[in-house]
């Protein structure tokens, strides 16, 4: 039997088997959550980097890794999380004046996107695994997309996409962040 065969096999042996179930809530509001709360111990970080080395944050917060990329101000992933998250719920997002020019202002978005996302119904969220998601593409396109599709492959990969060019602009600038400040608080024993 060759590699590919046998690979075969094992993949069909490992779906057969009953899978634990996993809920919608489950695999985006603690990812969320966990996300943005070290997004904000990042931002910590950078202001007391500011601090330090006497430079204006707003040197920080415009920072970018590519001409054609948004600013770290501009990274801070808050509207994948809010929007995405409400829109599985079936409810309306609140909606941000995106006018943050300081870390402040940007800690303070990250834990009002937190407080919004405990408000939440779970079951609404749960319940949108095969209902169709619209959501806005630019100023003019709407993408469609059932809501467990919507998750897996467009919500979470930009949050994380957008919560990676954040903490790559502050390392990139000198702040000293590594793996676990990206992380966060995850759900892990230690021994």
């Amino acid at each position: 039997m060759c590699a590919f065969s046998r690979l075969q096999s094992v993949a069909t042996m490992h779906f057969q088997e009953p899978l634990m179930p996993f809920s919608m809530s489950q695999a985006s509001l603690p990812v969320f959550e966990v996300g943005l709360a070290a997004l904000s111990g990042v931002l910590d970080k950078a202001q007391a980097f500011a601090a330090a080395k006497k430079i204006d944050p707003a040197v920080l917060l415009n920072t970018r890794l590519a001409p054609d990329m948004f600013p770290l101000v501009r990274q801070v992933a808050t509207d994948q999380a809010k929007n995405g998250s409400a829109r599985l719920a079936g409810v309306e997002p609140p909606r941000y004046d995106d006018t943050e020019t300081t870390i402040d202002q940007l800690k303070a978005r990250i834990a009002d996107t937190i407080a919004f996302l405990k408000t939440l119904d779970k079951s609404k969220i749960d319940a949108s695994i095969d209902r169709e998601i619209t959501f806005p593409l630019g100023p003019t396109n709407k993408g469609h997309m059932n809501g467990a599709d919507y998750l897996d492959h467009f919500v979470l990969p930009n949050f994380y996409f957008h919560r990676t060019a954040a903490y790559a602009i502050l390392r990139q600038c000198g702040v000293d962040v590594g793996k676990r400040d990206f992380l966060g608080a995850i759900p892990m024993k230690m021994t």
